[in-house]
């Protein structure tokens, strides 16, 4: 019984599109064009102005004779003939065309809510289908184009949008060429323009890259801070065996401050001064050391003699 009615249906269906297609020229039409004929005829030389028209390189003719579409490819370049009051002409311009696609919305992969815009290059491929099966061209690809994108980035998520273009670009060139090719267009690119986040998404992308950043700045810091405590630690084990190192090293502290800071008065003073006034009965705890020459140890004397006022 479904069997049937489909059956039916399709029949039913079928019957005006057949009925549409063009059977060519009647009686009465074919008539009128041996009158427009002999009437050139009568006219020539000065009708043939008015019978000829120039197409460019890059522009296809279409004609269609009392509403219907010549059989045949399209016209041009060059001339072209035509019945002044039997035909009428459309040009079509073969050039490449720029299409502006505007913002709108789409919904990515990991539900984050955006809007693009794009730009999109295409080209009439066959005037005759063009012309026949659009009735606006511009507005036929710009949603097509909103339509196909939308689908497309619903797949994908914010990272792989920012940062795969070319490969989007590409899967919406091979979607849209497959719906185009029919109407007779030829998409030769698609890009898209610009991404434009919504307020509380682009707060929340710099709150984290900046998280980021700082967490690789200390990172760095407490590297820079352990290679700088392990070139420390060298440093001192080699000063400790050479006390002449360290004389030196004093001098050349002495004349970098000298050089950076010339209004700085520095006053030296020779190491063994400096032994001196760091003694351990002078030293504070929290004081740094100063190297000081040994002295022998002295005898302990167990017995005390008593003294004279006693």
């Amino acid at each position: 019984f479904l069997h049937r009615i489909g059956k039916n249906y399709f029949k039913v269906h079928m019957v005006p599109i057949k009925s549409t297609k063009s059977s060519g020229l009647g009686a009465c039409e074919w008539l009128l064009v041996l009158i427009s004929l002999l009437f050139i005829i009568m006219t020539f030389p000065f009708s043939i102005w008015f019978c000829i028209k120039v197409v460019q390189e890059y522009e296809r003719v279409i004609i269609f004779r009392l509403g219907h579409l010549l059989p045949g490819r399209a016209k041009g370049p060059g001339l072209f003939f035509f019945l002044p009051c039997l035909d009428t002409y459309h040009k079509v311009d073969l050039r490449l065309q720029t299409l502006e696609i505007p913002f709108h919305e789409i919904v990515t992969k990991d539900m984050f809510i955006m809007e693009i815009d794009a730009v999109c290059y295409y080209r009439m491929e066959n005037a005759s289908l063009l012309l026949s099966s659009l009735a606006h061209v511009s507005k036929a690809v710009q949603f097509l184009v909103q339509t196909t994108m939308k689908r497309l980035l619903a797949h994908r998520s914010l990272t792989e949008i920012l940062l795969e273009r070319k490969s989007i670009a590409q899967d919406a060139k091979v979607a849209l060429d497959s719906v185009t090719c029919i109407w007779g267009i030829k998409v030769e690119r698609i890009e898209i323009k610009d991404v434009r986040l919504p307020a509380g998404l682009q707060h929340s992308l710099a709150v984290e890259a900046e998280a980021q950043r700082q967490a690789k700045v200390r990172m760095i810091a407490a590297e820079g801070e352990k290679a700088a405590s392990e070139s420390l630690r060298m440093a001192a084990e080699i000063l400790s065996g050479t006390p002449a190192a360290v004389q030196l090293r004093y001098l050349h502290t002495l004349q970098s401050l000298s050089t950076e800071k010339p209004s700085t008065v520095v006053l030296p003073l020779p190491f063994d001064l400096l032994n001196c006034l760091s003694s351990p009965s002078n030293r504070t705890q929290g004081s740094l050391p100063f190297p000081s020459p040994s002295k022998p140890a002295e005898p302990l004397n167990p017995k005390k003699k008593d003294s004279p006022m006693l």
